[in-house]
């Protein structure tokens, strides 16, 4: 996706990238959105399609039928608007907290997007509707409970479907306001649905493909900090530099473990220029981070993929090809982004738990060259030190390990068997996200621990990349090594992470 100017883009429902999607869903001055002109005559186009199929009193599902098991029932010229809206507020079926704004965001552009390909009888209106939602900072309230992700995200879509027919409550700015409201206030009145709009709105797993690009957006930002922050515990307990060896990713050339060798040895070259060899072996911890770290480098590069597919695919059903021509089919269905967002989990779940196992090195005296648990030197037994945040670390990991379970291998079956094999997507994107912040923690505390052992040991880096971390976990943590409370730190630590990326 190409800015046509400079705060804007243009979507075509082809070229959406991740990096493009993130600057939307969370930058602070988020560029505004329009269709292109393409998208604008394709979607005409498609949307006169369905009005041809209406004047010949074809019978097209989601258009002039009910829907799920009720598909068989005809419905008359006169009802199809209230169709449209009946759908649109009986499927508003969510329940729980809010998602959060970047995420809502996320669902509008990407729903913007499917929409823009032009295949779903959809009028260009339909999709100002929701660029206007995104330019004016106007947010459905989405609940988070309530898809399967089966015929795509009904309840969450559904839920921000209700803004653009001027119902349900939106967030506008912070404020929690009325949808009508919303639209009155920069003058807009608002849209009854046509034939087939209300179904194109909602049909596709936006919700859920947005909370995993999310979270994608995040990784690929923590698995570089996780590089770095490995280094820096590598440097502070004087581990070797062989294991990060060209050689050895050479002789077993998996992408990402070659990029994260990478990416510590530089960063350990350039802190010191020879490897201290005291020891014969490092621990699998220490060791063995190129071979961990490097399958989360190669699932964020696969499920990006994944999820650029999906940015720019058609979910609708029917769709609406040639000449009006209407195919029912299964392209909302989750299971792609089910399936990615479930494998992330479990490589995040790895990486956090080796980096726990390098805070554990860390809390020893045989590897930290210092003190138990990193105490005040003098102060064993009087003072604590980092113990409890080993423990912390522990706990996180232990969540991350039920996190992982993945949630793409259950089915639940719903509308009378209709939709009888589900992706349960929805849950596995949440699951995914709360597992990348936990992730987090553990790295802030690795990063605080082996901050601490390189001033304790005197191995704080001089120079490169390791030099800029410590400086930046130095000025978190402050320069008293005394017991104190330091969950302020952790926190403060977790959300400088992308400083620590060594670029």
């Amino acid at each position: 996706m190409k800015p046509s100017t400079k705060g804007r883009l243009h979507l075509d429902g082809r070229s959406l990238r991740l990096v493009n999607f993130a600057r939307v869903a969370r930058a602070d001055v988020p560029p505004r959105v329009s269709l292109s002109t393409q998208a604008r005559a394709l979607m005409a186009k498609s949307a006169q399609h369905v009005r041809a199929m209406l004047k010949s009193q074809q019978t097209v599902y989601g258009v002039n039928t009910g829907f799920g098991r009720l598909a068989e029932v005809r419905i008359s010229a006169s009802d199809l608007a209230a169709l449209q809206r009946n759908l649109i507020v009986s499927h508003a079926a969510g329940v729980g907290p809010p998602c959060e704004r970047e995420e809502v965001r996320g669902m509008i552009v990407l729903r913007l997007n499917c929409l823009a390909k032009g295949l779903s009888g959809v009028r260009p209106q339909i999709a100002d509707r929701l660029s206007a939602m995104l330019n004016n900072d106007i947010l459905p309230l989405v609940p988070q409970r309530g898809s399967v992700g089966a015929s795509g995200d009904l309840a969450p879509m559904a839920h921000i479907a209700l803004t653009v027919i001027g119902e349900g409550d939106v967030d506008v700015g912070g404020r929690r306001m009325p949808a009508k409201r919303a639209w009155a206030a920069i003058g807009i009145d608002p849209i009854e649905l046509h034939a087939k709009e209300g179904l194109a709105l909602i049909n596709g797993v936006q919700a859920s493909t947005s909370m995993l690009a999310l979270a994608l957006d995040d990784l690929r930002m923590l698995i570089e900090a996780a590089d770095q922050i490995a280094a820096l515990t590598a440097h502070a307990i004087a581990a070797r530099h062989d294991p990060f060896e060209s050689v050895l990713a050479q002789a077993r050339p998996h992408p990402g473990q070659a990029v994260s060798a990478r990416n510590i040895l530089a960063a350990l070259r350039a802190a010191e220029r020879r490897s201290p060899a005291k020891r014969v072996q490092d621990p699998y911890a220490v060791r063995c981070t190129p071979q961990v770290h490097g399958v989360c480098h190669d699932a964020v590069l696969s499920a990006t993929r994944v999820v650029e597919t999906e940015f720019n695919s058609a979910t609708d059903n029917p769709l609406i090809f040639g000449e009006g021509r209407a195919i029912s089919g299964g392209n909302f269905h989750g299971a792609p982004i089910g399936h990615a967002a479930d494998h992330l989990a479990a490589v995040v779940a790895d990486v956090a738990s080796i980096s726990e196992r390098r805070v554990c090195l860390l809390m020893d005296p045989v590897y930290n060259g210092a003190t138990p648990f990193l105490v005040p030197k003098g102060g064993e037994g009087l003072h604590s030190g980092l113990m409890m945040w080993q423990v912390t670390a522990a706990s996180q990991v232990s969540e991350l390990k039920t996190l992982a379970h993945p949630a793409s291998v259950d089915s639940i079956p719903t509308s009378l068997g209709q939709e009888d094999h589900v992706s349960m997507s929805m849950w596995a994107s949440i699951k995914l996200r709360r597992a990348v912040e936990r992730w987090r923690t553990v790295l802030a505390i690795e990063a605080m621990a082996a901050w601490r052992a390189s001033r304790l040991n005197g191995r704080l880096p001089q120079r490169g990349a390791l030099l800029r971390a410590a400086n930046t976990i130095g000025a978190t943590h402050g320069s008293s090594l005394a017991d104190r409370q330091l969950g302020h730190v952790v926190t403060a630590l977790s959300e400088r992470i992308s400083e620590l990326c060594g670029r």
